[in-house]
């Protein structure tokens, strides 16, 4: 049988399925969307392209929800994230706005593949406390499909759901105790998975998670292709490390404040882990978009929301500018006037500025801001650096500067930066929250 289907598509989500459209798409990319028809078989469908659900809160972990949503649509599966809210947009943790593709409500007919539950607080017990998911769930596990959580979600949710009995599971640690009743026994593997279910630990275990979870969908051979771009830490657990040349004292007066851009076409990994990472650490966080709206559309096609404009930020002064990376982002902050004058004013001020992935190489380079300076970059883009002498770190500080590589080097590149401003035992305190290193 011939399906044909009718759908808007963005180009985002063209370029990922069919990656050599890029050549034919006009530069307007972000603006615009296309109607397309889409000629597939039935079977074609089924073995291609899974089908994930994941739903979020009021009050959702953004690392965990995000990590999951970035990492799971780079294996080509169609992630659909559902808000149980009674609007699309969420308020996560740390402030973090992100705008989901549809409500629950509207997820309750079609057939997943996976449903992958994102964890925080409250958002854990506002994605029990949903009826509508409750019932998707259950459905989900009495027809024998994958079904996954992490952090608080494990024992808050599929716990109190009865999903978990006579199955191995973790959760947050401080959650052990409310997950013990309700499964066989708690492990505290980094990610554990017995039959149909995955559970994990928490914010610094999620992308481990998350390539499981495409491990499931599609084999090992596509997580090892999805995991190698993430430039992943080989060893999970660890103290993090940063090399540094001319060290120099970080000062702030009361609390930094730090300015992270964020465009069309950024990755959204990077710049929510540096914004989450960095208001933990109690820094006042100034999230502002270079694009002409405060919601962005950015890599993965994850929507999130600016706190700003530019414009309006630009208003301001700032103990820090970082810039998260993503190819299409990176080259909306090249040109940007407003934004590359406050890097440059930041520089001539001897005040901190950083970026990560193809930021360094796309935006700090080409506008003299890496000059005698040492840096790293996205593994790709490291032969646009100047100088490459140190592009194999995954954190480069160096006097003002901080460069880092890319998705899997972003907590260790916040935490570098709550190192700079607060000292190493405030950022191992936070690795350790974060299960970034172990307790």
């Amino acid at each position: 049988m011939v399906l044909i289907s009718v759908r808007h598509v963005t180009p985002h989500s063209l370029l990922r399925h069919f990656p050599l459209t890029q050549h034919f798409l006009p530069k307007q990319i972000p603006s615009l969307k296309y109607r397309i028809f889409s000629f597939t078989t039935a079977a074609t469908m089924s073995s291609t392209s899974k089908r994930v659900l994941v739903p979020v809160a009021n009050g959702s972990e953004p690392i965990e929800s995000v990590i999951t949503i970035d990492v799971l649509r780079r294996s080509g599966a169609d992630v659909t994230v559902a808000s149980v809210e009674k609007q699309l947009r969420v308020d996560a943790c740390h402030g973090v706005k992100i705008v989901a593709d549809a409500l629950v409500s509207d997820c309750c007919d079609p057939v997943f593949d996976l449903i992958a539950l994102p964890g925080g607080m409250p958002g854990a017990t506002n994605l029990k406390e949903s009826e509508v998911l409750e019932s998707i769930v259950k459905k989900q596990a009495s027809a024998g499909r994958l079904y996954a959580a992490v952090c608080a979600s494990p024992a808050v949710a599929l716990g109190s759901w009865g999903l978990l009995k006579d199955l191995k599971a973790t959760c947050y640690p401080s959650f052990m105790e409310q997950l013990a009743p309700a499964c066989a026994a708690t492990v505290e593997s980094r990610v554990q998975q017995d039959g149909k279910v995955v559970t994990s630990c928490g914010p610094g275990t999620t992308m481990e998670f998350a390539v499981a979870l495409v491990e499931q969908l599609y084999g090992k051979e596509k997580a090892d292709e999805v995991s190698g771009p993430l430039v992943m830490r080989a060893n999970h657990g660890d103290e993090y490390t940063i090399a540094e040349f001319n060290p120099i004292q970080w000062t702030f007066d009361n609390s930094p404040q730090i300015l992270v851009p964020i465009a069309n076409g950024s990755e959204e990994m990077e710049a929510v882990i540096i914004i989450d990472i960095l208001r933990r650490a109690k820094a006042n966080v100034v999230v502002a978009s270079v694009e002409d709206k405060l919601e962005i559309l950015a890599s993965r096609e994850v929507k999130l929301v600016a706190d700003m404009l530019i414009d309006e930020a630009a208003k301001l002064s700032y103990d820090l500018i970082v810039l998260p990376g993503g190819l299409g982002g990176a080259q909306a902050f090249a040109k940007s006037e407003k934004l590359v004058n406050m890097l440059k004013k930041q520089k001539e001020s001897n005040r901190p500025y950083g970026a990560i992935c193809a930021s360094p190489a796309l935006v700090l380079e080409p506008h003299g801001l890496l000059k005698g300076k040492k840096a790293t970059a996205f593994p790709a883009m490291c032969n646009k650096l100047s100088d490459q002498s140190e592009i194999e770190n995954r954190v480069m500080v160096d006097g003002n500067l901080i460069t880092s590589r890319g998705p899997g080097t972003s907590m260790e590149f916040a935490l570098a930066i709550v190192e700079k401003f607060f000292g190493r035992n405030k950022a191992l305190e936070l690795a350790k929250i974060l299960l970034f290193t172990r307790t």
